[in-house]
């Protein structure tokens, strides 16, 4: 297997836009509206404004070009090659950390905690904070290569990023995710590889036991009414990606409103302003992660992670009977569906070095909230330098 790591830029044709903005001058819309709110999904008003600007008005070269101003690369991991992008600090001294992003997530998500992050000493912070940044694309997500055969799950992933930070030289390392990115953080800190000094995460992946239920405390119990509402009305997406990826997978890769539609929900359900994507969200914001799913057609790839999870009965690798040892950190926002109290996490992370409940802030945290995310992370591994 080849270990090569090698430099790559974007550069969309301009047929693919051109295609895009055609099929955005197409659309045939639903008919038959017999509610005004969201509760059966986007709202036709609130998706046709955001297709009119899609197709009018926005420009995926400036995104693009912001991609291409990041060191961007590719390498083969396990047969699958897996694209990346590798923002080195200033700091020499730096200290190296894996940011891993969910679904409908990108790489993007981290866009704006990236300069913070890695150079600290440009935003008037003590230059000891450092992060060399290392943010992949997971298999089958953005321009990642697309799985040809089952088996790429959860645990396949994080040996995967451990192989990665491996071959880019680091011995000391950490790791940052929400969503599916902290179910891959989570088993890397399962698996403990050489090095491997700690995470942070925003999202947990447990579900309450009965006792945890019975003794709930009021906030614990208004936690878990929100994940209950949450699982009963907002989560269809993930019944369907867990058992019939590839039907869905054929409007995700054929209409480019269907693929909108698909995405913005999940934006407009899960903010900090919570039904209101708008108010937590640029419409560019939202159609950047869009086009990360529509340019290399990986709706349906995206998609079949949660079948590969579905397949094996993958559960989170904390739990309390086997709690994770290596040091975490977590940051719960408010408005973050399936947030835990800080006593349910340790009874699952025996070693819980920083935690934060604030004020603000959804499901798409980085992007949402990438001040409070940083100087989380930065006080999550403050210790562990």
């Amino acid at each position: 297997m080849s270990e090569n790591i090698e430099s790559i830029a974007l550069a969309i044709p301009d047929a693919q836009l051109a295609d895009l903005k055609n099929r955005l001058s197409t659309i045939r819309w639903p008919e038959g509206v017999t509610v005004s709110d969201s509760s059966q999904g986007p709202t036709l008003g609130k998706l046709k404004a955001l297709t009119d600007y899609w197709r009018d008005d926005y420009d995926w070269r400036k995104v693009e070009a912001e991609l291409n101003g990041w060191d961007q690369f590719r390498t083969t991991v396990d047969g699958l090659a897996i694209d990346f992008l590798h923002i080195r600090s200033p700091e020499p001294d730096a200290l190296p950390l894996i940011l891993t992003h969910g679904w409908p997530g990108s790489v993007l998500e981290f866009r704006k905690v990236i300069g913070p992050l890695s150079n600290p000493a440009a935003y008037g912070v003590d230059p000891r904070q450092a992060f060399h940044l290392v943010i992949p694309n997971l298999p089958g997500f953005g321009f990642s290569a697309k799985p040809a055969g089952t088996g790429w799950d959860i645990p396949r992933i994080a040996r995967a990023w451990i192989v990665l930070m491996d071959r880019l030289g680091y011995e000391r390392w950490g790791a940052q995710g929400g969503d599916l990115g902290c179910a891959v953080t989570d088993e890397i800190a399962k698996l403990k590889p050489v090095g491997f000094i700690g995470s942070h995460l925003n999202f947990a992946m447990f579900g309450p036991t009965p006792d945890e239920i019975e003794n709930a405390t009021p906030e614990e119990r208004e936690a878990m009414a929100d994940a209950k509402d949450f699982w009963d009305n907002l989560s269809g997406y993930a019944k369907e990606q867990q058992t019939r990826p590839q039907t869905i997978g054929y409007s995700l890769a054929d209409s480019a409103v269907g693929l909108a539609a698909w995405i913005y929900a999940m934006f407009q359900d899960t903010c900090g302003t919570r039904g209101n994507a708008e108010g937590s969200f640029t419409l560019d914001e939202m159609l950047d992660d869009i086009m990360l799913y529509w340019l290399p057609n990986s709706g349906t790839s995206a998609a079949r992670l949660y079948w590969e999870m579905n397949q094996t009965g993958w559960r989170s690798p904390a739990s309390i009977e086997h709690p994770i040892e290596t040091p975490v950190g977590f940051t719960m926002p408010p408005k973050e569906n399936v947030r835990k109290s800080r006593r349910q996490l340790e009874r699952r992370y025996a070693n819980v070095v920083f935690f934060n409940e604030p004020e603000q802030g959804g499901h798409f945290f980085a992007l949402e909230q990438p001040d409070i995310l940083v100087e989380d992370v930065r006080a999550t591994f403050a210790g562990l330098r």
